[in-house]
């Protein structure tokens, strides 16, 4: 079978709108010639060198982590699940997003050693900008909770850091669809360059996502030029078929998605997948009552998680979940490819 290098995944994937941004090629390319360059963040970029292409070395581990390869088919709705909750935070959990319920279970698992560190994504409390970071404490964690994840930023390039730099072997990813489906990608890969990353991975947390902004276009842009919210104005932002803009204030501003075009990523356009189906666990505003999160539970390694936390008294469950609402959302993304 022929070798596919970083020029297959330059022409199927960054040269059709289908990157995701996810930064798993960036981190997982041996010789860090992957990169996302300030100021070009539709797709990363190379730096001119390839060990496949330029020495003949085996490599495409670029290609073999790539989640949009292969797009998903769409109709996938809420995928394969053990069970729906509602749960939230019995910790205190100043910035929560919904009923903090992710929170809580990575707190618990870095505090009992389930776990040794998590990548995600932080944001500057000022300004929002988003960056990928890799966090070992639970009090750090508590603080940089919050709704960041509706910002664009190729959170898997600090699974290398994880990884290759620190030396975790116990690691929880959460990020979006895009991300969960790409960590699935490096566990179920037998590429001999994944493998070290694929049994570094414990947890996979996704996040319900409907589309992600670039920060940019949306603060800047949108937000501080459009409608003259600064982000230091922004307590957290929900999407429920809407942009929500919860304000310090206790002022909340609502913006129809079909007014963010130019803020959506273009590789957002191709996804269908909602509910992270790739996932261990899945969470989400939509579908529980207010102050809840919506947990969807996939396999036993997310049942394991959940309830630990609950055994640890740092997580309750409670409430019903209306499912068809989260089944609209989704049956309306999934429907996106065929429009």
């Amino acid at each position: 079978m022929e070798m596919k290098t970083f020029k297959n995944l330059e022409s199927e994937v960054w040269a059709t709108d289908r990157c995701s941004g996810c930064g798993a090629c960036v981190a997982v390319c041996p010789a860090d010639a992957l990169r996302f360059a300030p100021g070009k963040t539709a797709t990363p970029v190379n730096i001119g060198y390839c060990k496949a292409d330029n020495d003949g070395v085996p490599c495409g581990a670029c290609y073999a982590a790539c989640p949009r390869v292969d797009l998903a088919s769409p109709g996938e709705m809420l995928g394969s699940y053990r069970e729906i909750v509602a749960a939230r935070s019995v910790l205190p959990v100043e910035h929560k997003q919904s009923g903090g319920a992710v929170t809580a279970i990575l707190a618990s698992a870095l505090d009992e050693g389930l776990i040794d560190a998590v990548v995600t994504v932080t944001a500057d409390p000022w300004t929002m900008k988003p960056s990928s970071a890799v966090i070992t404490a639970s009090e750090v964690l508590v603080r940089h909770a919050g709704s960041r994840y509706s910002w664009w930023v190729p959170l898997l390039a600090s699974l290398k850091e994880a990884v290759v730099t620190r030396k975790y072997r116990r690691i929880a990813v959460v990020g979006v669809p895009c991300v969960a489906r790409a960590t699935q990608t490096i566990r179920t890969s037998d590429h001999e360059l994944l493998r070290p990353y694929a049994k570094a991975i414990r947890l996979v947390i996704g996040l319900f996502c409907t589309e992600i902004f670039d920060y940019t276009n949306l603060v800047e842009g949108k937000l501080q030029s459009d409608l003259r919210i600064d982000p230091w104005e922004i307590r957290r932002l929900d999407i429920k078929g809407r942009l929500e803009v919860y304000l310090q204030d206790d002022r909340q501003v609502s913006i129809p998605l079909k007014d963010l075009e130019e803020a959506i990523r273009p590789g957002c356009r191709v996804c269908t997948d909602f509910t992270a189906v790739s996932a261990d666990l899945s969470a989400g505003a939509v579908g529980s009552p207010e102050g809840y999160t919506t947990l969807v539970v996939r396999n036993d390694t997310g049942s394991g998680f959940v309830d630990r936390a609950i055994r640890r008294g740092k997580l309750e469950t409670g409430g019903s979940v209306d499912l068809p609402a989260i089944e609209r959302l989704a049956a309306r993304k999934a429907q996106r490819r065929a429009e």
